[in-house]
């Protein structure tokens, strides 16, 4: 068995394979091209899409070379989903803006034509499907493609009671020509998709044999990402996190990788680093003797940030979580600050000054001005990383970060900003 798909069953990579012998001699004996696609449904790709897009890269150590595809064709039409209803369709403005945000994003993770023979490249399907015709479409493609054939389709068999267009219908049939397209203009052999890929990837392949009598093309889908309890992984309390730091910055993406759980981390380590089965096996040991250190969880954070953003990226992470760590707040720059503080409870207050038992009260820091003056007493409360046990205490300007806001902090975690308008 060849070292790459070594790895990849090693990390849990591999669900639906095509045919394994196949795949083993194709990238035992040449340099592969292989492709993955997503449709610019969003103008941010999030975590979910992350998996198969990091095993091209995976093929890319090993000597091959990746096509990342973008749908700006297929997005014009919606794949259809699982779920009861057709998708909306999308504008070609947002269409437009959804393209150039993803493409963004996959620049960060991969090196696009730079001369080298494995250098991945980015391609457009709306480049090669806005010159086939109706009639090219139905006579070229559609007479190759039996309606019993897309009929057996678990994503069309699942919307045959509530309803599907054509239009969506006839989606499967689109993708398997961006298969066909990209044999003939970059010999790729290998499509890498989501589990809920697999009857794409199929269709491809049959297309490119009934067509071309191409015989030697392979799909491979990657398992869903799950915990450790079986429950979908990629979301937070907030909802999504995207790979867009307008989005998710990249302290909130580094946190929410460090706030893994034990029973996770190794697994996500093998799944989404690029760490070596050595060092991955030496975070499972610490996991093990040494959990309260965290090493597992720090290294996960790390490799993330700077996998889907960069190192200046992680400095600035790791900055924000060592000031709210230490309460030196006010050496975060303000938007470093606003980061920190995003999801914290937000509140607005006259701009004038105020007795800080009572701005304590008004602003539901404290449940009662009793309580303000006891926590206050008792070390409790904060203002912007300083402790302040004065009752008589008196907020005013002076204590104003950004020109017009103070963050105060009761206990260890319970941070609230206040702005003053």
């Amino acid at each position: 068995m060849s070292e790459l798909i070594q790895d990849l069953k090693w990390r849990g990579l591999l669900y639906q394979v095509t045919n394994e012998e196949n795949i083993e001699n194709l990238v035992e004996n040449e340099t592969v091209s292989l492709y993955c696609g997503t449709d610019p449904t969003a103008d941010s790709l999030h975590i979910g899409h992350l998996v198969p897009f990091l095993v091209l890269k995976r093929f890319q150590q090993y000597g091959h070379r990746p096509v990342v595809l973008v749908g700006g064709g297929t997005g014009q039409v919606g794949d259809p989903s699982f779920k009861a209803s057709e998708r909306d369709l999308i504008s070609q403005e947002d269409l437009d803006k959804n393209i150039a945000g993803i493409e963004a994003q996959l620049r960060r993770i991969f090196n696009f034509e730079s001369g080298k023979e494995t250098d991945a490249i980015l391609v457009n399907n709306y480049d090669w499907l806005k010159d086939i015709s109706l009639i090219s479409f139905l006579r070229d493609y559609g007479k190759h493609v039996g309606v019993n054939y897309l009929l057996a389709k678990d994503a069309i068999q699942s919307r045959l009671e509530t309803g599907i267009s054509f239009t969506e219908f006839t989606y499967n049939i689109i993708q398997a020509i961006d298969f066909l397209h990209l044999r003939n203009s970059y010999n790729v052999k290998i499509q890498v998709g989501g589990s809920d890929q697999w009857g794409n990837i199929v269709s491809g392949i049959d297309l490119m044999r009934r067509i071309d009598g191409i015989t030697d093309a392979e799909g491979l889908t990657i398992p869903l990402v799950t915990k450790s309890d079986g429950s979908k992984f990629g979301k937070s309390e907030g909802g999504n996190i995207w790979l867009d730091p307008e989005k998710t910055s990249p302290y909130e993406f580094y946190q929410f990788w460090f706030n893994q759980n034990d029973e996770d981390v190794i697994h996500f380590l093998k799944v989404f680093t690029f760490l070596s089965r050595e060092e991955i096996e030496a975070l499972e040991e610490s996991v093990k003797t040494e959990p309260h250190l965290r090493k597992a969880q720090r290294a996960l954070a790390e490799e993330m940030v700077k996998i889907v953003h960069d190192e200046a990226a992680l400095e600035e992470a790791l900055r924000i979580t060592e000031a709210l760590f230490s309460g030196n707040i006010k050496e975060l720059s303000g938007k470093e600050l606003k980061d920190a503080m995003k999801n914290a409870p937000q509140e607005a207050v006259e701009n004038t000054e105020h007795p800080l038992v009572n701005l304590l009260v008004d602003t539901k820091i404290s449940s009662s001005r009793r309580q303000a003056r006891e926590d206050i007493k008792n070390g409790a409360i904060y203002i912007n990383g300083e402790r302040e046990q004065d009752v008589d205490y008196t907020v005013t300007s002076k204590d104003f970060l950004e020109g017009d806001l103070i963050v105060f902090r009761r206990g260890k975690k319970k941070y609230t900003v206040v702005y003053f308008e």
